[in-house]
């Protein structure tokens, strides 16, 4: 007691000479009372108590002056209410990186632990005791790091530590949040107070992730238990939004360390307020842990020693020991009980051909199905060949009799049915006994009359009565109403059977009902008795074809042998002459006979005579004159169109291709979506392998799989790996990737997956990133377009587990679209809508986008230097329209001209002159496509007359005045017409073109040409016409809409290109 109160005297004057204020005077306490409750043992006498009294009076104020002296030389300081408390704050991935701009989350958990740290100040009891605080912090990721050690809040150590909080980076990687609570809880326990009940940690979390992770110590539950076991409370204060609540409140100690605290709300004052709350509350549970006091007397004499006590309880769990070495290696273990059927493997390949069986035995008669329901009309198959006949069957048994059924309820009366088939005699049925005569019942009222009821079984004949008088004939009332329906009797005793009605009317056909659900397929029930013979049924559809029957087997050789050849029979007696026979027919013709003299001249004709036998064949005959030309053959270019479309070989394939995908496999994806990713990758690359053909065996073509997380965790699985084989063994590798829960640099994911590209073995490379599109952009040195010039980049950007939207400026970074080579860049709402149908497709149509095919482009070789001038009508006859068509056609002719392959040393011009009345150069000589199409769509339809002569020798003089040393050559639009022209007139200026070495082509548009005019357009003459050569430079079109019909104009720009 001496000692307690002297540490409260030296206390007071620390306050105060820290305070400036007046020392009291010592030991004023001790002073105040007159008396000081003693205990003894003994009671001694009242003057002996006195001095007693006295003496310890006077040794208590020489011991109370003795420690003012000895406070005011200590210079260590000893708080007698000290609380302990300790932030552990989460800056991994999911907080870093989930809103942007990224790290604001981490500001404002900083901002939040700086507040708290200046809000801890000395809190005044009425116990006279004092709580002062010891703080510390740290932070977490996949690693854990100290901020600021436990100490003492002085002024200088609070600075300091706010300083701390302030200058740190988050880490933006996977969270263990079990590893930081132990080792909060471990500074907590190795430092600060002596009081094991104010012992405080903050825990700032979002409580992610929840699923599919491996915590490394321990997990969160054992992590939070082990803590709270030890004494200490935890707060769990939320990162919003999206945090995980559940999480929260497994780490809170209880409902009121949780209330929703949050470290990220919208304002300053709910910030503020969440701090007081807490502050509060931890200085409510400290008050009494610090003003408990427990005044005890002297002791006395020691007593004699007790009996030994029981054992006590274990203690509390202390914290982790450092990790200890290696120990000896063990015996093995038993077997493990057998592990969970795996997943079901891919289809394997298909087993060499079994050996064929031995024949089985033939299975007995089966028993007799019951009827089913008559099935709809289905098509009608095709006949089946004819089996071989088979052995007949045995007999089966006859069947035991079946039970006979109760009499169902009888039914409505139905219509009148039509004139039925006439039946088979039925089997007579058994006769009924009599029923016993009943009772006489009471004579009830008169009912309604009801309606006429079925003819009932005769009665047995009554007395016969008095004749009664005859009334009057009364009139017929009107109906009466129909009267109720009795109530069903029992079922009566089985009456004799009746006569045979006649014959009912066929019923009206009703209509057929919608079938029914099919019912679950019951016991099989015992064969019943054989049924009367039915009607005989309409005829039925006929049935598949049933299976070939197996071949019977061959009968055994007989056994028997050739009998011996018999002795000649006894000649028979000779027969009865015979009578005389019928008349002989007429012989055959003679041979003709010498001829005669000749006669007597004689001038008058004879009669006509017969025409005589068809001669024999006569020799073969010189050789006719040359049928009329007949219709032109397809051309080259028309041949290669037909087998393209006719030959499915010809189709355009995708592959060799090499294919990666890039996975993200951070925190903010999850594990549930990062399943569906692989499954989406393994979905995509059956597709590829299914629908185009492609071979992916790592020597024709090659995939592989990058899952990446932050720097350092790359990992690839491919076909180009040692250890894999084949394609189902590569899934098999993509299913066992594991989600890494890291951080997001995706940038470096997509430097180092360069390394899959190296050694490919075709040009064709395509790569597909999977991701949220959140990436470090702080800490990650390497850009987002590192594939750019690798592949052909698709970038897939999906919603994460925050249901952020993906970010769509990082997305198109990936996927180049900035470049010479854009990529493509698809976004998703969730996972699942990866392995819908119509993405898919998209995907893998994108990736197959250069695809290799056949060449039928009919290409056409110019091994000279050409000048090419197109002549086009623009007359009124040809229309507007058609004149637009024909601009069109005239385009797509000289694109192909001038991409032509040109031999070393030669060009090909093309010049465009349009003409009608007149004549207009559009295009003079030149080989610029650009400029030659902008030409073209400049036209503008003249609308006049037409005058063929005057155009083609407008060419020739073009020619001339552009003359170099080059083959010439004319493509004219015509119909044969020309308004003023003689056919005279159109053969000078075709000759006057052949002499100038312009070669004239010509095409006709239309069924109503002038076929003379043609002919001497291409020719220069019309009557000597030149078969083949008409053949090959005059081109007919039914219409101008044809011109740009099939491979119409590849046929004409290979013709000119001949030489």
């Amino acid at each position: 007691f001496t000692v307690d109160l002297c540490r409260k005297q030296r206390r007071r004057l620390q306050l105060f000479s820290s305070a400036s204020l007046p020392l009291p005077l010592p030991c004023s306490l001790c002073l105040a009372s007159p008396t000081v409750p003693v205990c003894s043992a003994h009671k001694p006498t009242r003057v002996v108590a006195a001095m007693a009294l006295k003496i310890l009076l006077l040794l208590f104020e020489l011991s109370c002056t003795w420690n003012i002296l000895l406070a005011q030389q200590d210079s260590g300081y000893h708080p007698d209410c000290p609380v302990d408390l300790f932030f552990v704050l989460d800056t991994s991935e999911s907080v870093a990186l989930r809103v942007q701009p990224y790290g604001s989350l981490v500001d404002l958990v900083k901002k939040f632990t700086t507040n708290f740290v200046d809000k801890l100040q000395n809190w005044y009891y009425r116990c006279d005791q004092i709580l002062e605080w010891n703080a510390g912090a740290l932070h977490y990721s996949d690693v854990v790091k100290n901020i600021h050690p436990l100490s003492l809040m002085s002024r200088d150590e609070k600075a300091a530590m706010i300083r701390n909080v302030n200058n740190l980076n988050y880490i933006g990687k996977g969270t263990f949040t079990d590893c930081a609570i132990r080792d909060g809880a471990e500074h907590l326990l190795l430092g600060g107070s002596h009081h094991r009940e104010n012992k405080y940690m903050v825990v700032v979390t979002d409580g992610h992730p929840i699923e599919g992770y491996k915590e490394p110590c321990g997990g969160l539950d054992s992590a939070a238990s082990d803590a709270k076991n030890q004494g200490i409370k935890i707060f769990s204060v939320a990162i919003t939004p999206d945090h995980l609540e559940a999480r929260l409140n497994l780490i809170a100690t209880g409902a009121k360390y949780r209330q929703n605290y949050t470290a990220t709300p919208h304002n300053e004052v709910e910030l503020n307020n969440t701090i007081d709350v807490i502050l509060q509350t931890i200085h409510d549970e400290v008050e009494p842990v610090c003003c408990s006091f427990e005044c005890q007397a002297l002791r006395g004499l020691p007593g004699t020693p007790g009996d030994p006590g029981e054992k006590g309880s274990d203690g509390r769990r202390g914290p982790h020991g450092p990790i200890g070495s290696f120990g000896p290696l063990g015996r093995p273990g038993d077997v493990g009980p057998a592990g969970h059927p795996g997943m079901k493997g891919d289809k394997g390949e298909r087993g060499l051909k079994g050996d064929r069986g031995h024949k089985g035995f033939k299975g007995g008669k089966g028993f007799l199905g019951k009827d089913g329901k008559d099935g709809q009309k289905g098509e009608a198959g095709f006949s089946g060949l004819p089996g071989c006949i088979g052995s007949p069957g045995y007999p089966g048994p006859l069947g035991l009799p079946g039970l006979k059924g109760d009499p169902g309820p009888f039914g409505n009366k139905g219509q009148k049915g039509e004139h039925g088939l006439d039946g088979e005699a039925g089997r007579p049925g058994a006769v009924g006994r009599p029923g016993d005569k009943g009772n006489p019942g009471p004579r009830g009222s008169n009912g309604d009359p009801g309606e006429r009821g079925d003819d009932g079984p005769p009665g047995n004949d009554g007395e016969v009565g008095e004749p009664g008088p005859s009334g009057e004939s009364g009139l017929p009332g009107p109906p009466g109403p129909r009267g109720v329906r009795g109530i069903k009797g029992d079922i009566g005793p089985e009456g004799q059977p009746g006569h045979e009605g006649p014959p009912g009317l066929s019923g009206v056909p009703g209509e057929a009902g919608r079938p029914g659900p099919r019912g679950f397929k019951g016991d099989m029930g015992r064969p019943g008795q054989e049924g009367t013979r039915g009607p005989r049924g309409p005829k039925g559809y006929p049935g598949d074809p049933g299976p070939m029957g197996e071949m019977g087997e061959s009968g055994r050789p007989g056994n028997g042998t050739r009998g011996p050849t018999g002795l000649p029979g006894i000649p028979g007696k000779p027969g009865d002459s015979g009578s005389n026979g019928t008349r002989g027919f007429p012989g055959s013709k003679g041979d003709d006979g010498e001829p005669g003299d000749p006669g007597a001249d004689n001038d008058v004709p004879g009669e006509k005579g017969r025409k005589g036998a068809k001669g024999y064949r006569g020799g073969e005959g010189e050789p006719g004159p040359s049928g009329p030309p007949g219709p032109p053959g397809p051309s080259e270019c028309e041949i290669l169109d037909i087998i393209k479309r006719m030959c499915s070989c010809c189709e355009c394939k995708c592959g060799p291709i090499d294919l990666l995908f890039v996975v993200d496999s951070s925190e903010s994806i999850g594990d549930q979506n990062f399943a569906l990713a692989k499954q989406f990758i393994i979905t995509v690359i059956d597709r590829l392998s299914r629908d185009e053909k492609i071979r992916f065996d790592g020597k024709e073509s090659n995939v592989g799989v990058v899952q990446y997380s932050h720097a350092g965790t790359e990992e690839l699985v491919s076909m180009m790996d040692p250890s894999i084989n084949s394609l189902p063994e590569l899934k098999v590798a993509i299913k066992n990737l594991k989600w890494i829960a890291g951080g997001t640099f995706t940038g470096t994911a997509l430097d180092w997956s360069k390394t899959a590209f190296r050694g490919s073995i075709t040009q064709a490379r395509v790569a597909l990133v999977l991701t949220d599109g959140r990436t470090d952009l702080l800490r990650d040195p390497k850009s987002l377009s590192s594939l750019c010039n690798e592949a052909n980049v698709v970038s897939v950007g999906v919603s994460d587990i925050f249901r952020n939207d993906p970010a769509s400026e990082s997305l198109k970074q990936i996927a180049c679209e900035t470049s010479s080579a854009p990529g493509l860049s698809l976004q998703r709402d969730n996972f699942m809508e990866l392995l819908e149908d119509t993405f898919l497709e998209n995907v893998t149509q994108f990736i197959c986008k250069e695809k290799k095919c056949p060449d039928y482009s009919c290409p056409i070789q110019f091994n000279v230097s050409t000048d090419i001038t197109f002549l086009v009508d623009s007359s009124t006859s040809v229309g507007n329209k058609n004149f637009e068509t024909t601009k069109i056609f005239v385009k797509r002719l000289a694109e192909r001209f001038l991409d032509a392959k040109v031999k070393a040393g030669s060009s090909v011009r093309l010049a465009v002159i349009q003409y009608s009345k007149n004549q207009k150069i559009e295009v003079q000589f030149s080989n610029d496509y650009r400029e030659t199409a902008e030409r073209i769509d400049q036209m503008v339809f003249m609308n006049d007359a037409t005058d063929v002569g005057a155009a083609l020798s407008r060419v020739v003089a073009n020619y001339q005045d552009n003359s170099r040393n080059a083959k010439k050559k004319v493509l004219l639009f015509t119909d044969g017409r020309s308004q003023g022209d003689l056919v005279h007139n159109i053969e000078q200026q075709a000759q006057a073109a052949k002499t100038a070495n312009v070669d004239v082509y010509v095409i006709a548009v239309g069924d109503q040409v002038h076929e003379i005019n043609l002919r001497a357009l291409v020719a220069g003459k019309a009557i000597d016409y030149d078969i083949d050569h008409g053949a090959r430079h005059l081109f007919r079109v039914k219409n101008y809409p044809t011109l740009l019909k099939g491979v119409f104009y590849q046929t004409i720009s290979k013709q000119m290109s001949l030489n």
